[in-house]
């Protein structure tokens, strides 16, 4: 039985084009209690492959965390599916607020030690027991505060190109950086200060939100399906965006304009911009922020020396990376002395 792709992604992308069908870029997550990892992933891509999903899906024992991509047409299946699993059932999804059918290219079903990494070896710490979570409407409130604490939970080239108004924004590369940061710069504020958390969709800060409780946060808020739930309930109640720029995402898109605020610059010329792109050389793969100028300039590439290993011959390119170790600069996510406008 298939329990693994058989198609390149290009392969993928010609299929979505000639069926000429609308896709929905969904995302969900839920903790939960799950026994057998390795079962439950295997369960789950037999059944979406068939309905043809797509996307990224990371399951551990402490629950599941998706990115998927799924045929309009198929989404009342696949919804009838999540509700037949008993800690699925009527699970928030976030649908993108930009569509893209081509968002996701593969289903890939993978399990993982934690569907968040935390870095955390600590049993006494339960994920499940949460903060309180609240709508946009609310959020608006608590964010006016002047004892509340805002803060950004997700990584720094995330939060350069959209953050809320007035937020605390951790300058670390991952989320399990952020966690003793965070802890140690409001350690006197545990009992009078409001911290209230957000992310892209909810997940990071709900075990944020766990997390600081177990160390002692008295009042621990986070925003209720993150960024993407808050941009549908401000459009829907007619609520004031406290949203600046783009919310960045985990697919195609890198990004969805919530307001047309432009608040990050180009990594290469420093004009206002907030196009994040991947280095075109496959050995580097950096990703930063390049505006449509520095592309054509620089031919998709985020210097010089990649410019010149890029207009090389593919298989030359190839031998110049065998042997090698892919690049750590795929990991620095824009930190990269070659960036001149870097923040």
């Amino acid at each position: 039985m298939q329990l693994y792709n058989t198609l390149s992604a290009k392969e993928r992308e010609k299929l979505i084009e000639e069926a000429g069908k609308e896709r929905l870029t969904i995302s969900f997550y839920t903790y939960a209690h799950i026994g057998n990892p390795g079962i439950f992933r295997n369960h789950l891509f037999i059944n979406w492959n068939e309905m043809d999903v797509l996307g990224r899906i990371y399951v551990a024992k402490e629950g599941i965390n998706a990115q998927l991509s799924v045929p309009a047409d198929n989404f009342q299946v696949f919804k009838e599916h999540l509700d037949s699993i008993s800690f699925l059932e009527n699970v928030r999804l976030n649908i993108a607020i930009e569509q893209d059918n081509k968002s996701f290219l593969k289903l890939k079903v993978k399990v993982r030690n934690k569907i968040v990494a935390d870095g955390l070896n600590d049993d006494t710490f339960d994920v499940t027991n949460k903060g309180i979570h609240v709508g946009a409407e609310q959020f608006n409130e608590l964010i006016e505060d002047p004892d509340t604490v805002l803060v950004d939970m997700r990584n720094h080239y995330e939060s350069e190109i959209g953050h809320f108004k007035n937020a605390v924004t951790p300058d670390v590369d991952t989320f399990r950086d952020s966690l003793d940061i965070i802890e140690e710069d409001l350690a006197a504020h545990k009992e009078d200060k409001k911290l209230v958390m957000y992310c892209t969709g909810g997940i990071r800060c709900e075990k944020a939100s766990a997390y600081y409780k177990h160390k002692g946060f008295k009042h621990v808020y986070q925003l209720e399906g993150g960024i993407i739930e808050y941009t549908r309930q401000v459009k829907a109640k007619d609520l004031e965006n406290k949203f600046l720029g783009k919310n960045f995402v985990f697919d195609h898109r890198r990004g969805e304009r919530i307001s047309e605020d432009v608040i990050a610059n180009c990594h290469q010329c420093g004009k206002p911009c907030d196009i994040h792109v991947n280095c075109a050389n496959e050995a580097c793969h950096l990703l930063f922020i390049q505006c449509e100028e520095c592309s054509e300039a620089m031919n998709e590439c985020c210097s010089q020396e990649c410019k010149e290993i890029n207009a090389l011959p593919y298989e030359e390119q190839k031998k110049l990376r065998k042997g090698k170790h892919a690049s750590n600069k795929i990991f620095k996510k824009g930190r990269s002395e070659v960036l001149k406008y870097k923040r």
